[in-house]
């Protein structure tokens, strides 16, 4: 059996896919994957993920040289969900140029941003 055949993608044939820095452990971002851009990512050894908005496979970093160098893949024990410990490049995993996309806090009824942004996203993204 193939490796990836063990993983119980969804409907579409995706799997959520948390990116993790290995250091620290702070979660980084979520995103989704399809067979290809696991494998890929297995190969490479950096994280390649399915864009669903744009329906192709995009390598973090294309654009913004952010890149997730993969140092360890994980599987959950329910087969459906993917973590990669990875050295993020650049510090900065999120397209708001904060460091996480998980960077608000519910707090008292609403939610709270709690990370500064590290680099103005349209430096990052330019146009």
């Amino acid at each position: 059996m193939n490796w990836l055949d063990e993983i119980n993608w969804n409907s579409d044939g995706l799997v959520p896919a948390i990116a993790q820095d290995y250091r620290s452990g702070r979660v980084l971002m979520m995103a989704w994957m399809n067979r290809e851009a696991l494998s890929l990512t297995a190969i490479e050894q950096r994280a390649i993920y399915w864009s669903r908005s744009r329906g192709k496979l995009w390598r973090k970093g294309e654009e913004s040289g952010h890149v997730q160098k993969l140092h360890e893949l994980r599987l959950d024990c329910d087969a459906d969900v993917v973590i990669l410990m990875v050295e993020q490049l650049g510090g900065i995993a999120c397209h708001t140029g904060r460091e996480s996309c998980f960077y608000r806090v519910y707090q008292q009824g609403a939610w709270h941003t709690v990370d500064a942004v590290l680099k103005d996203p349209h430096a990052i993204y330019p146009g």
